[in-house]
């Protein structure tokens, strides 16, 4: 890689858990399992929303994609976890470091977009329910899917790149994996543009994204509590509430490493915050619409009777 110069070396040290080395055999347990989890979680929703013609919806083809966009978010960093958890070798390569960046970026930035996306689709099938199948057509379903993937990815390259550049210096330890804040932290020499080029980013990627959000679920609590049967209201927010779980999981976690100065993001902090959002949320989310969506869940029991029927 172009990037690659004298001031950055030729591998990392992931120090991960060298502190508490008594952590590493559980910590791997704990990873493979939750990592093989979330694999089952995703594959099972959109083999659900695929085989069912019921949830051939714009709903549902949002959350097929938030679990596709999961799978790869945690194959980004697990892997990497799990060797170094089970081996000696506490090592990445500078070119596995930058690719890791790339994707993890990458997958962050479109997922904090495709949430936003998803609670508009709630609020004009809520708010504007007779203009639904007009204004959340298929081709617009595919447009805003591709402006977030898109997005995802400029902002990936934009910054990752930027923090690649900075110098090093010869420091080659990280503390768990390689994440944007994390190595404008560990850089030497002047980084302030770095950390004021990714606050201004973040503010399109996570605040902006999130004040749509908040807008959205705001006139659409206006509207659900305007409906006057009690059924209704349960309905209506029966199809939120989900995805407002998860909005909450995964922005609370970002917003604290992200829209803060790296100097202030305490080691501790950054690790365990990369697992929840890097590990647990994509493990957490499909578990989430399978137990609160009704839609999910009879659908995945009409599936699971078809292949007992079949056996």
């Amino acid at each position: 890689m172009a990037l690659i110069n004298n001031s950055h070396p030729d591998d990392f040290i992931l120090q991960g858990f060298a502190d508490h080395p008594w952590l590493e055999f559980p910590m791997f347990v704990i990873l493979l399992i939750t990592y093989l989890m979330a694999m089952m979680g995703n594959i099972t929703i959109i083999l659900v929303c695929k085989i069912d013609a019921r949830l051939h919806s714009p709903m549902y083809l949002f959350l097929t994609n938030l679990s596709f966009l999961d799978m790869c978010y945690t194959t980004s960093i697990v892997p990497q976890m799990l060797f170094n958890l089970g081996s000696s070798k506490k090592t990445i390569i500078y070119v596995g470091c930058a690719l890791q960046l790339y994707l993890f970026s990458k997958m962050g930035a479109t997922e904090c977009l495709l949430l936003a996306i998803m609670s508009f689709d709630r609020y004009v099938a809520i708010c504007r329910p007779l203009h639904y199948t007009l204004i959340m057509n298929q081709l617009i379903c595919i447009l805003l899917i591709s402006i977030a993937w898109l997005c995802g990815l400029t902002y990936a390259i934009s910054e990752a790149t930027l923090t690649l550049q900075l110098p090093l210096c010869d420091i080659n330890k990280l503390d768990h994996l390689c994440e944007i804040p994390v190595l404008i932290k560990t850089a030497c020499g002047e980084k302030e543009s770095n950390e004021l080029a990714l606050s201004v980013a973040c503010i399109f990627i996570i605040a902006f994204p999130l004040c749509l959000i908040l807008v959205s679920y705001a006139s659409i609590a206006h509207a659900i509590h305007k409906i006057k049967s009690s059924e209704g209201r349960k309905k209506a927010f029966g199809t939120c509430s989900s995805h407002l779980i998860v909005v909450f999981l995964f922005y609370g976690p970002g917003i604290s490493m992200y829209l803060q100065p790296t100097s202030s993001i305490a080691r501790d902090q950054s690790k365990f915050m990369a697992l929840f959002y890097g590990v647990m949320i994509p493990t957490i989310n499909p578990f989430i619409y399978i137990l609160r969506n009704k839609d999910v869940k009879g659908a995945l029991g009409n599936m699971g009777r078809s292949i007992f029927c079949l056996k």
